[in-house]
């Protein structure tokens, strides 16, 4: 199960980007494009964390556990409803 930590350590890599646009936005006050740089830099990590998200729901690693989805799941393998 490699894609859950992938997933974490995107998004922690997501946030950290996040933080240091915000950073660079006030430290510089629009004078360098260090800010557009790393917006660059989240909008690639955001576009391979729904990648990997998506590869892992069709892969069958990632699985949702929501009330509503076991009987979806259930009437899709031919187990009667409650």
């Amino acid at each position: 199960m490699w894609i859950k930590p992938v997933i974490v350590i995107l998004f922690i890599l997501l946030l950290i980007s996040l933080g240091s646009g915000l950073v660079f936005l006030v430290k510089d006050q629009g004078r360098t494009r260090r800010t557009l740089h790393s917006l660059g830099i989240r909008v690639t990590l955001a576009v391979t964390l729904m990648a990997v998200i998506g590869y892992g729901f069709y892969s069958g690693q990632l699985r949702s556990k929501a009330p509503w989805d076991a009987a979806i799941s259930a009437s899709k393998s031919g187990a009667p409803d409650k």
